[in-house]
């Protein structure tokens, strides 16, 4: 089990936004891991987790974005049905809670899940026995 950085700003809510931080990244081999973006009417919430974490905080503080860090978990989990039910309910069973999660899915029969939890060792610990 492993935890991974994520990278959380906003966004100005409009066409080319995204694309420019994604073509600085493309420009500086910052490599995008997983990704989701929430629309908040003229703005949008961007969660990020990449290969390169120093470079990529560096290069979004060097375009004036306000950057917040947060550990979340990274799990590997099977790409399977029901994969994602049996990690929330061993969770739910210890009384730890999922604020929030994303998925990132190649193609393979393995999928990344990347939790924020209400208290990551504790989950940490639970989810690698």
């Amino acid at each position: 089990m492993k935890t991974a950085t994520e990278l959380s700003l906003i966004l100005e809510n409009k066409p080319g936004a995204l694309a420019a931080i994604l073509a600085d990244f493309k420009k500086n081999h910052v490599n995008l891991e997983a990704i989701t973006v929430v629309d908040h009417t003229d703005h949008a919430l961007v969660r990020m987790i990449v290969g390169d974490r120093k470079r990529a905080l560096d290069l979004l503080e060097g375009a004036g974005l306000l950057v917040i860090e947060a550990t979340l978990l990274r799990i590997e989990a099977s790409n399977r049905p029901g994969a994602l039910g049996e990690v929330c309910a061993r969770l739910a069973r210890a009384k730890i809670n999922i604020q929030y999660l994303y998925g990132s899915v190649g193609i393979s029969t393995r999928a990344y899940l990347f939790l924020r939890v209400s208290d990551v060792p504790r989950a940490k610990k639970l989810l690698e026995r």
